[in-house]
């Protein structure tokens, strides 16, 4: 008796938590055209702490803001990216209250998480026509740039123009990175290099360097090769923010980081000492070929079981306009998706980053992470 009791109690459980999941993803699908006040005048019904998850500081900034703006209690929560990811599978399988909106990156995790209905897309109705429809679904709020940054002091500036310049001997210890096993769009960056497209672009950048055709030897493509001769010539650093502070130092002559571009409008960076490499092409005509480093997309998402669901909306309506892109639009290194936002003053505009950076492909991510990510591990681990 006891046993058929619990079997009706758990089958009376999923009842109750499976149609509330569904309910937050119904109510976004029928949400799409509502307007801003429509949104505001339902947001302001809900009742409860609006919690935010996000994998950047700004994103309380953000939160906070809107807050005020709308005189709504929110709570931000500053995570990594796999304790995100985490974090949600645990609240939605276990129907826990928990995030109501995420900002997350890594494109390959997130797919995962839309297919197991952790989270919803939502791409407001006052925002469609100022984002690209490749941007959209999921919706992308944001690319961030990593790029290489090298330090023009002393005789042997590294002013790359060919990522091959890399490689040769001399730059050995000279290039800092941050560690790809630490930091997964680090690791996607070089899973994207061996794709096809990229593997030709450094196959023929190769021929541009040494005016011969690339020899492959056992490496199954131009992608694998630059890889593991790159990330021999690497040290690793623990953050982004550390690698910076460390280039930019006056004993760092013949230094080059791949960090974020975001990275120089901090105060323990001495931006002086820095040139960009991009910045530095783009002034005088030229291009690093193949590739000037990579950018990835932030995204905004509403979680399955989100308990404000239309303050979820407004906020990520909020997000898209140029006040709620404030905290991180303010310095360079950060590009809204949407037209109606404008790039930061001395930046360059996101369309020369998409033509010069390697970008994310999640399928191809999702397929090939593991075979490349074990490729890597044997050479930062030597």
């Amino acid at each position: 008796m006891k046993k058929l009791l619990a079997l009706v109690l758990a089958a009376c459980l999923l009842m109750t938590v499976v149609p509330a999941f569904a309910t937050v993803a119904d109510t976004v699908a029928a949400s799409e055209n509502l307007t801003h006040d429509e949104l505001v005048e339902k947001a302001k019904a809900e009742e409860g702490t609006f919690i935010v998850y996000g994998n950047t500081s700004r994103i309380s900034t953000a939160a906070e803001n809107f807050s005020k703006l709308y005189d709504i209690p929110f709570e931000s929560n500053n995570l990594k990216d796999a304790e995100i990811y985490t974090k949600l599978e645990s609240e939605i399988k276990g129907s826990a209250k928990g995030a109501d909106m995420v900002m997350i990156q890594d494109g390959a995790q997130l797919t995962y998480a839309i297919e197991d209905g952790w989270v919803v897309n939502y791409v407001p109705a006052s925002v469609k026509d100022t984002v690209g429809e490749s941007d959209r679904n999921p919706l992308v709020h944001q690319y961030i740039n990593k790029l290489f940054i090298y330090n023009k002091l002393g005789e042997n500036v590294p002013a790359i123009k060919n990522v091959w310049e890399l490689t040769a001997p001399e730059m050995k210890g000279n290039i800092i990175f941050k560690n790809p096993e630490n930091e997964t769009v680090n690791m996607n960056f070089l899973v994207m290099l061996t794709s096809d497209a990229w593997a030709e672009k450094l196959a023929a950048a190769y021929k541009d360097w040494k005016g011969e055709e690339i020899d492959l030897g056992s490496y199954k493509n131009a992608g694998y090769k630059w890889i593991a001769e790159f990330l021999s010539n690497c040290t690793f650093g623990s953050s982004d923010t550390t690698i910076a502070e460390e280039v930019s130092q006056e004993t760092a002559a013949g230094k080059i980081g791949l960090f974020v571009l975001s990275k120089l409008r901090s105060s323990s960076v001495l931006t002086d000492n820095l040139t960009v490499a991009q910045y530095d092409a783009s002034e005088n005509g030229y291009t690093v070929e193949p590739f000037s480093g990579f950018m990835y997309p932030m995204y905004a998402m509403i979680s399955a079981n989100a308990t404000r669901p239309y303050t979820a909306m407004l906020f990520i309506e909020y997000l898209m306009t140029q006040e709620g892109f404030q905290p991180w639009g303010k310095s360079i290194g950060a590009y809204s998706t949407s037209t109606a936002v404008t790039p930061n003053e001395g930046d360059l505009d996101i369309t020369v980053w998409k033509d010069t950076l390697v970008m994310e492909d999640p399928e191809y991510i999702l397929d090939n992470f593991d075979d490349v990510s074990t490729f890597a591990i044997k050479y930062i681990q030597k």
